[in-house]
């Protein structure tokens, strides 16, 4: 059945995006907590010189991500500063090529390294990773507030564990922490007011997330 577009939308720089993607055959992704270091290292060697993150959660056999593309000005300068960039890379540099390429092409990257060390470590074979990979683009205020209390409740809406707030592999503690962070932290905290504010609108909201517009199958 084919994807349907909304789930697959350009990632054009400065715009803001929902990113999530699970295992063929919902396998598990993360076996060992050597596994979500390595997986978190890879997202930020790959990625972090084309996106910035508000939040994330790692679940046994999928992932999530809120992310904002950097300018094309940031983007360009990373690009630049290549000793030699990829075929893509040099097409953007020239106006030949979207934004959203040289991305998919940064997002291919970091699967299939994180997809050749677990091959490598538990002796498997084959693609790791559904293809393609989803990503929706978060346009309305409401939207961004949702999609934080949904990535943040998701290991609940899994059956995880009963407090959302005790899973260790999202951001949650990270955000109400003063630990340095590459995280835009700040800009979550300022949007909801406070920390206090923040907190309150998880409780008020994890209850009901499921049943928003933003509820996808993960």
């Amino acid at each position: 059945m084919p994807i349907a577009k909304k789930y697959l939308a350009d990632l054009t720089e400065e715009n803001l995006y929902h990113i999530y993607n699970r295992t063929n055959n919902r396998e598990q992704l993360f076996p060992s907590d050597e596994n979500r270091h390595f997986f978190l290292k890879k997202y930020a060697a790959y990625l972090s010189p084309f996106l910035d993150t508000y939040c994330w959660c790692l679940l046994p056999n999928h992932f999530h991500f809120l992310v904002k593309i950097k300018t094309a000005a940031e983007i360009r300068n990373y690009l630049n500063s290549l000793e030699i960039p990829n075929a893509s890379e040099k097409d953007y540099l020239a106006n030949e090529r979207s934004c959203s390429k040289v991305l998919e092409k940064a997002f291919h990257r970091f699967f299939t390294s994180y997809s050749m060390a677990f091959n490598k470590m538990y002796n498997r074979k084959g693609n790791l990773f559904h293809r393609p990979f989803k990503r929706v683009e978060v346009i309305r205020e409401s939207h961004f507030t949702q999609a934080i209390v949904y990535i943040h409740a998701n290991p609940l809406k899994h059956k995880l564990v009963n407090d959302f707030t005790h899973y260790p592999w999202s951001s949650w503690k990270t955000i109400l922490s003063d630990a340095p962070t590459r995280l835009l932290r700040k800009e979550i905290i300022e949007w909801f007011g406070s920390r206090e504010a923040f907190i309150k609108a998880h409780d008020d909201l994890s209850k009901y997330y499921y049943d928003s517009e933003i509820a996808i199958e993960d």
